[in-house]
């Protein structure tokens, strides 16, 4: 694609950061969102705003969505108004949230069916990186569609990576929230226990981060746990949804994930305990207080 106009909606923290890395390359944005500050300032930098879905995909070559579920994906895709109803022969979605692979795969299909293509690309990094163009983007999809829509990705990315066919971005990105928020639980209360038990918290980490357990996870649990300060930027309520993803998704394999429903049990507790807005680390504070 040669100067695609794109078409973005979900302008969050990343999102919001992502249009705006796009508008200083140069590219033209089509907008939608419930930030309406968010929308006003893509409007600021010369993006135009539309009403619905089905508007964003009929006047835009790319439309990339930047949203919470898979139950808002599908919404955006199947509601009335939606993108499929205005998508346009040769376009291209790309799905940068964490979403359930068998949704993306059926949606993928729906899309192929009006000429139009796919590509499931979750991210890593931050916000800050999003802005400066340097996340790491896990894309997935038939390679054709990959290679068009690739100088995009690599505006928005510092680390662009082919996975495989569409769904193997969410599937990668399942595996390693996966990884990541068991380990980031599983520390929490490993200091919970320490503090319970009467070892000193900060000794604990610096026998710990001596061996082999040293990550940047147990350092985020550690600033929680130890300093008191919660600096992972990824909430409780997010690593529950993907945690249940993943669940979700093994299941569709035929088999299941022990460790993973134990993570999820503990990070559903701590929902439901009011916690879902802190940090992963906080969940420190429900280990800290839980009694048999």
């Amino acid at each position: 694609m040669t100067n695609p106009v794109i078409g973005f909606i979900g302008l969050g923290l990343m999102g919001g950061n992502m249009a705006e890395c796009l508008q200083e390359n140069g590219f033209k944005l089509n907008v939608m969102g419930r930030n309406k500050d968010a929308v006003a300032k893509v409007v600021g930098r010369g993006g135009v705003e539309v009403n619905t879905p089905k508007d964003v995909a009929a006047t835009s070559d790319i439309v990339m969505l930047c949203v919470t579920t898979s139950d808002v994906v599908e919404s955006l895709i199947y509601g009335d108004d939606g993108i499929l109803s205005g998508i346009k022969p040769g376009a291209v979605v790309i799905d940068f949230g964490t979403s359930i692979p068998a949704s993306t795969q059926k949606i993928g299909a729906d899309l192929a069916a009006k000429g139009a293509g796919m590509i499931d690309a979750p991210l890593g990094r931050t916000p800050a990186h999003a802005k400066d163009g340097l996340l790491n983007i896990m894309a997935a999809g038939d390679k054709e569609t990959f290679e068009k829509v690739k100088p995009v990705l690599d505006v928005q990315g510092e680390n662009v990576f082919h996975v495989g066919a569409l769904g193997a971005g969410h599937t990668t990105k399942l595996i390693n929230n996966f990884m990541g928020m068991t380990t980031a639980v599983a520390m929490s209360q490993a200091f919970a226990v320490a503090d319970r038990a009467g070892i000193n918290r900060q000794q604990l980490f610096d026998i710990m981060s001596a061996g082999p357990s040293n990550s940047p996870f147990m350092n985020f649990c550690k600033n929680y746990a130890v300093d008191g300060v919660s600096d992972l930027g990824f909430s409780i309520a997010n690593a529950n949804k993907d945690i249940g993803y993943f669940v979700k998704m093994v299941e569709d394999m035929g088999t299941r994930a022990a460790i993973a429903e134990g993570t999820s049990a503990n990070l559903q507790a701590a929902v439901d305990a009011g916690m879902g807005d802190g940090n992963v680390p906080e969940i420190f504070d429900y280990f800290h207080k839980l009694k048999v």
